[in-house]
């Protein structure tokens, strides 16, 4: 059975991209036609109207398209998790020296907030997206140093592939964008990578799976299928002995800088790296649709009222992705929510037939957040 997946050219793709050369998909009767878009909007659109059948997605975008937010279309279920981190907050040379020092993200903000306010009109930063894990973590970041994002600057939307393009020709200060862009800005002298989206939120569940909620239903099979192939490829995908390979496999099928895809991949040098699999990256956390989707409301995207946990119900769906775990014998959480930001080190949770392996997942702010996405210990900066 033919599955159109989309996705852009970022190294978040890796999973699918390698669960077809390496026959995994095959193996599950399924044949993969990759549409590689020019952009979010259009990938959401392409997946919403019917032109796909899945997508390499951004969580916030699924979450806006359950709340309405971009118009009509199909409804999208998110059953798996595909990457966590890889995003790069990146810098033009003056603002990121400015920037520059010690003391964490926070500290670094604060630095940068007074270059911000030096400046004659709010300086520009791309985001791929408006409705994007980028934009939430630039004004989660920038507020918790004092900032205020719809001030201090001003948030335009970039292509991930152009960003580094729209930073060296000074039409931005700096971004937030995915692998390779960071790395490939800084490669180019267009800028420099101030850090990675861990230093914002560590452990960060960045790109997830999403299907079309009609096509999910239509073909339970292919849809376990599916996901057992790239629960085995994303587990591929964080070995360090692979990633030469696979480094040279996304360059090729996604036209990227092999020299930074390799840089981000496990064990590579960049600042911020990739995770595919680690710590139940796969696992579709209520608690973590849940903060996003409080975070959207936070920043006036969804309505006052709007139920954040009830919106990650709707859309986050472990159920379609236990049977294809349970075969390949992944163990299971207990409870399907947690809170987020409490652990600064790996931790584990428990689970069948074993206790899940999680990573640290505090944030730069020190806030612990509730399963419901709402604050459970500590208080805002803004």
């Amino acid at each position: 059975m033919q599955v159109r997946l989309g996705l852009l050219r970022l190294v978040d793709g890796a999973a699918p991209v390698l669960a077809a050369a390496r026959g995994l998909l095959a193996a599950e009767g399924l044949e993969m036609r990759f549409s590689v878009e020019p952009s979010w909007a259009t990938l959401a659109d392409r997946l919403a109207w019917g032109a796909l059948d899945a997508a390499v997605m951004l969580p916030p975008l699924a979450l806006a398209a359950a709340a309405g937010l971009r118009g009509g279309g199909v409804p999208l279920v998110v059953p798996m998790g595909l990457s966590a981190g890889g995003n790069s907050i990146a810098l033009g040379h003056a603002p990121a020296e400015a920037a520059a020092g010690g003391g964490g993200a926070v500290a670094c903000g604060r630095r940068l907030l007074r270059w911000l306010r030096a400046q004659s009109a709010p300086p520009r930063f791309a985001v791929v997206h408006a409705f994007s894990t980028h934009a939430v973590l630039l004004r989660y970041w920038l507020a918790a140093a004092g900032a205020d994002p719809d001030g201090d600057i001003e948030i335009v939307v970039v292509p991930p592939q152009h960003v580094t393009a729209a930073l060296a020709e000074g039409r931005i200060a700096g971004f937030c964008a995915g692998a390779p862009w960071g790395e490939a800005a800084e490669r180019s002298g267009a800028g420099r990578v101030l850090f990675g989206s861990s230093a914002i939120w560590q452990g960060q569940p960045e790109k997830c799976l999403a299907l079309a909620a009609p096509w999910a239903a239509a073909h339970p099979a292919a849809v376990k299928g599916l996901l057992r192939a790239l629960l085995q490829a994303g587990r591929i995908c964080d070995r360090p002995a692979e990633a030469d390979g696979l480094a040279a496999l996304l360059a090729a099928r996604l036209d990227l800088p092999e020299d930074a895809v390799r840089a981000t991949l496990p064990g590579g040098q960049a600042l911020e790296r990739v995770r595919f699999a680690a710590g139940a990256t796969w696992y579709p956390w209520l608690s973590q649709g849940a903060w996003w989707a409080a975070q959207m409301g936070r920043w006036g995207w969804l309505p006052p009222a709007a139920d954040a946990l009830a919106l990650a119900h709707e859309v986050y769906r472990p159920d379609l992705l236990a049977p294809a775990a349970g075969e390949l014998g992944l163990p299971w959480p207990v409870a399907g929510a947690k809170t987020e930001g409490g652990h600064s080190c790996p931790w584990r949770l428990p689970g069948n037939p074993e206790p899940l392996p999680l990573e640290a997942d505090q944030f730069c702010d020190s806030l612990i957040y509730s399963e419901n996405g709402q604050i459970l210990q500590g208080v805002p900066t803004h």
